[in-house]
């Protein structure tokens, strides 16, 4: 008797796109702002901006005055935005605003890393200012682009589309930061003024155009995104919540979000071992450089070491998002937190630029793979509806990691006297983080999340039917 064939069709693999997280028009207009902002994170937060505020801006203080300016600088932006993050990602939610209140701080950050093309020789007040203006622009905007995420990308694609933006973001800020290496050291191949002699405005011309070509990058990358990316509708909002009421009730609502976040338990644990660990992945980004200051290490070296770390971080991040497919979002950010333990203990060990380049490698496998799948696996476990407000603290918790890790590793030193004891003090960070961790029940925080989902579209459906 003849063998019957099934006449059904196997269902045809997903395209590269698609595993990648990239195969639709909004998903790759919202990774594109990554590519986007990563140059200006790049080039004027870890890199360029730093020495040419020591040496040109800053010229005449003493070192340690200089340093000081700019850490106090850095720490007034961070908690600026950080005190404004709830109120504004709450007014976001409300008024379906989150794309226009996302190009309002992109246009701040942008002008005011263009205007830093203006800073001459002393002019250090003026040039913290807008490091200020454009630390406020930038990561004001990463309140509503990473709350975008869960409105763009399903449930089941919030990885990949995520660590494909951290990917995206290293190739942006790699390819210009690799550029404007090139046009600081090499400026003669660009017909700009080269060699000794040179008055301080054309020796700090390549810096500052730099910063300029910065801005522009920034904006215009930016574009898919508002094109590509539609605005999401609004939540309801509380009675007398419209025009100037909007604001008020945004900040009257703020107890209320918390109360809420906190009825959302497997996020919120999620978000206090966030706070934790990445305290720790923060700190060894921000002192990296420092650190390898203090041990002699040549600039060079350590500015083609953050070049390096961007090229790394391309395919590894795009290799999180599928292991995250396979082992889950959470084991995932396990096998990264346990990679920078290991970070840590060879960091006590550095002693040259060989050594640091391979640290620097090992950071660029895990570093935009862990921070990416942090942000999907809390937009999996918060409604839709309120990813504006609890993304707002959300970001409160981001910048705090830049605020306390750094801190803590000062007062490590003053109590061992070492750099190296130190570094491995932050291990304490990854440990206690990834502890915390272990107590995030993924799937019940995302049942509870969905059933949150369908209880206020019906409230809104309810209310629309009754206006």
């Amino acid at each position: 008797m003849p063998t019957t064939q099934s006449t059904t069709a196997p269902e045809p693999r997903p395209g590269m796109l698609a595993r990648l997280g990239l195969d639709r028009p909004p998903l790759r207009a919202w990774a594109m702002y990554d590519w986007a902002n990563s140059a200006m994170m790049v080039v004027v937060v870890t890199a360029i901006f730093p020495i040419f505020f020591s040496s040109v801006a800053a010229a005449g203080l003493p070192k340690a005055v200089a340093t000081a300016r700019f850490s106090i600088a850095t720490t007034i932006g961070l908690v600026i935005i950080a005190l404004l993050a709830p109120v504004l990602g709450t007014l976001a939610d409300y008024t379906a605003a989150k794309l226009r209140l996302l190009g309002v701080f992109l246009l701040l950050g942008a002008s005011a890393t263009a205007l830093m093309f203006l800073i001459e020789r002393g002019q250090w007040l003026f040039a913290l200012v807008l490091f200020m203006l454009a630390n406020i622009g930038a990561n004001g905007s990463f309140v509503f682009y990473d709350a975008l995420l869960p409105h763009v990308a399903r449930e089941d694609e919030m990885d990949r589309v995520s660590t494909a933006g951290y990917a995206l973001g290293y190739v942006g800020g790699g390819l210009l930061l690799a550029f404007c290496l090139l046009l600081t050291q090499k400026p003669a191949w660009f017909g700009l003024p080269s060699g000794p002699g040179l008055a301080s405005s054309a020796a700090t011309l390549p810096a500052r155009i730099s910063f300029l070509l910065t801005a522009v990058w920034w904006v215009v990358f930016s574009i898919p995104l508002f094109r590509r990316v539609t605005e999401p509708p609004a939540a309801p909002r509380p009675a007398g919540a419209t025009g100037r009421g909007a604001i008020a009730a945004s900040f009257k609502q703020l107890g209320h979000t918390f109360r809420e976040l906190a009825s959302f338990r497997q996020a919120l644990i999620m978000l206090v071992a966030f706070l934790i660990y990445n305290d720790g992945i923060g700190t060894i980004i921000r002192m990296a450089a420092i650190y390898g200051e203090e041990m002699g290490l040549d600039r060079t070296v350590m500015i083609g070491a953050i070049v390096m770390v961007q090229f790394v971080g391309i395919p590894f991040a795009f290799l999180f998002g599928a292991l995250a497919g396979r082992i889950g979002a959470r084991h995932a950010i396990f096998l990264g937190l346990i990679a920078y333990v290991g970070i840590s203990i060879l960091g006590f060990y550095m002693r040259t630029a060989t050594h640091f380049l391979v640290l620097a490698g090992l950071v660029g496998v895990v570093q935009g793979g862990t921070q990416a799948l942090s942000r999907s696996l809390f937009a999996s476990m918060i409604p839709r509806q309120k990813s504006g407000e609890f993304f707002g603290f959300f970001s409160v918790f981001e910048k705090f990691a830049g605020i306390l890790g750094p801190a803590f590793f000062s007062i490590a030193i003053l109590a061992t006297g070492s750099s190296r004891a130190a570094l491995l003090s932050i291990i304490l960070f990854f440990v206690l983080g990834g502890w915390l961790l272990t107590r995030v029940d993924v799937s019940a925080g995302q049942a509870q999340a969905r059933e949150a989902e369908r209880r206020l579209t019906a409230a809104a459906e309810a209310g629309a039917t009754a206006a």
